[in-house]
């Protein structure tokens, strides 16, 4: 049977993935929404139909999906407003992750900036733009190098102890960087690029795998080369009867238990395709041999 025509009756059609513990967060489903692309071009500016992006985070979790990300650079402001339009008041069990760190200038435009004042000041309009009283988890979505990491750290660690946010988190850091982090608060999640095609942060994954963070990869379908027609991940597709972006996420699924994709869109129809890759299974040989292409 395709991941498309499997069912379970929580979900509507689809079966969820299974779940993770995440520190200071609780437990949620490994294969989440990213809400990036329900904004403009350039993750700029509004989208094409404000309904339409409602209606797919909506119908995200209508199918199970019980963690969504979104930043507050997204639009800017505009992912985080959509949700809170679409989905409050939230349903119990449902974590909203957001980030701060990115000033945005212009389509596909981002500067890093980790001043204090600003992280806290981006915190509280993030707090009020999705109508919480906390955030559930909070990332880093860049330090700031011209920042000292220290403070940018301790100002995070002030807005938990404040109870503006219930977990804390990172975005494209080293081993290094999340240790130090980890000196002022708990890691509870880490959010780096990581594919098929680039393992670049094998050495965060496996940090990750053994401190018990979750490791949230970005790009998570990016397969390049190996996603063109009669490549091994094309190849894997036809054979499983899936899509290469299924087959790319259910390979990440499997990569580790900390593994978090949230693959992103604004269709309501890559919405569905995207989350029945948790009802795909890769067999041994499979997933070895994209093991193998991948590196």
């Amino acid at each position: 049977m395709s991941p498309e025509t499997k069912s379970t009756e929580t979900t509507n059609q689809l079966e969820l993935s299974d779940t993770i513990d995440l520190k200071d967060l609780g437990t949620v489903h490994r294969l989440g929404f990213g809400a990036m692309r329900i904004v403009g071009d350039g993750v700029w500016g509004e989208p094409a139909d404000r309904e339409a992006a409602r209606a797919v985070v909506r119908r995200a979790v209508e199918l199970g999906v019980d963690f969504i990300d979104t930043a507050d650079s997204y639009g800017p402001n505009i992912s985080e407003e959509i949700i809170a339009e679409a989905l409050h008041p939230y349903q119990e069990g449902l974590k909203i992750a957001t980030k701060v760190g990115f000033a945005r200038t212009g389509p596909n435009k981002w500067v890093p900036v980790g001043r204090p004042e600003y992280l806290r000041q981006q915190t509280e309009l993030s707090l009020r733009k999705l109508k919480v009283d906390s955030i559930d988890l909070l990332q880093l979505h860049r330090i700031d190098p011209k920042v000292d990491p220290e403070e940018q750290f301790g100002v995070l660690r002030e807005l938990q102890d404040e109870g503006k946010v219930q977990a804390l988190g990172l975005s494209q850091v080293s081993v290094a960087e999340l240790e130090a982090a980890g000196r002022h608060f708990t890691v509870s999640t880490v959010q780096n690029r990581y594919n098929l095609t680039d393992r670049s942060s094998e050495d965060v994954l496996r940090y990750s795998e053994e401190n018990g963070i979750g490791f949230i990869p970005w790009a998570p379908i990016s397969a390049g080369e190996l996603a063109r027609p009669g490549g091994p991940l094309d190849e894997a597709a036809k054979r499983l009867g899936a899509t290469t972006s299924q087959v790319a996420l259910a390979w990440l699924l499997r990569r580790s238990p900390v593994m978090m994709p949230i693959p992103g869109t604004g269709s309501g129809s890559h919405l569905e395709e995207n989350l029945a890759a948790a009802g795909l299974r890769l067999d041994d040989d499979t997933y070895a041999g994209l093991e193998a292409a991948g590196r």
